[in-house]
């Protein structure tokens, strides 16, 4: 008979935020899995288990994978944590379960901490709709593109952030989503936990002087503030401004051009827009 997957969810930080069943699962199956063995035996000895445990990480999933399964189908159970959080969220252990679960394999979820949920019910930003981005691209050019993708998501945006990209990541947000209201949680429940709120453009001029640590998540919410009047989101339409360039001298594909590098649009999003516009008032 198979053994089973279990997918453990472990502290983000303060150690006495495990489950019990957690603890359980940790002392009996054969095999922890985990994403750093260093950073996980800190838990394991903080709660007296000496399971075995060997490395699961985005540097050798493909192989371990392989291994693990191999395992798993000969009868061994199996625990995989992350260094913290819930794993495969944004960490490794996706490509595990879809092979398990292929392989016939039981998989098995506890439940426990996650950094986003953490955050998320803290910030006090809509709850009912939110979507989970990861992390950003770390280029600009891909960061306000991915922005520009979610800019219509009518739910609470989340995104996971490095320190010294996060005064970058809301300086493009607030150009390219608009004034909303946004939260950076940083270090959640560990000594330094901070949660600050606010506008926008208030959380880039605090950060811009402010070089954050720790591990940090930055929400935002899905309304855009000071919405200009109908006359000026007309001004601001791909077909009126590129009327605008062309009148003033440039051929079509410059005009498409500038319009889109002034709305922080790809050439690609804003040549569908304009198609759209256009078959609106047709």
């Amino acid at each position: 008979m198979a053994g089973t997957l279990y997918l453990v969810a472990t502290p983000i930080g303060n150690l006495a935020d495990i489950t019990h069943r957690a603890l359980q699962v940790l002392r009996d199956v054969d095999l922890i899995a985990c994403e750093d063995t260093r950073h996980t035996r800190k838990l394991l000895h903080h709660y007296g288990i000496d399971t075995k445990t060997v490395s699961y990480h985005e540097h050798n999933e493909q192989q371990r994978a392989a291994e693990l399964i191999g395992l798993l189908k000969h009868g061994s159970d199996v625990a995989v944590v992350s260094d913290a959080g819930t794993p495969a969220i944004s960490d490794p252990g996706f490509r595990l379960v879809r092979t398990a679960i292929e392989n016939d394999v039981r998989v098995v979820p506890l439940p426990g901490p996650s950094a986003l949920i953490a955050a998320l019910v803290a910030a006090g930003l809509p709850t009912d709709e939110f979507f989970f981005g990861g992390f950003l691209p770390s280029r600009t050019g891909a960061r306000r593109a991915r922005l520009g993708e979610l800019r219509a998501v009518p739910g609470t945006l989340i995104f996971y952030e490095a320190p010294h990209r996060l005064a970058a990541s809301l300086r493009d947000a607030h150009e390219v989503l608009g004034e909303r209201e946004a939260v950076v949680a940083r270090e959640l429940t560990k000594l330094h936990e901070e949660i600050r709120r606010g506008r926008l453009s208030e959380l880039v001029e605090h950060y811009s002087t402010t070089e954050p640590r720790g591990e940090i998540v930055l929400l935002i919410d899905r309304t855009v503030l000071d919405q200009p009047d109908s006359e000026v989101a007309e001004s601001k339409s791909v077909a009126a401004l590129v009327e605008q360039f062309e009148a003033a001298g440039l051929d079509h594909r410059a005009a498409l051009k500038k319009a889109a590098r002034e709305l922080q649009l790809s050439r690609a999003e804003a040549y569908r827009r304009l198609l759209a516009e256009r078959s609106n008032t047709d």
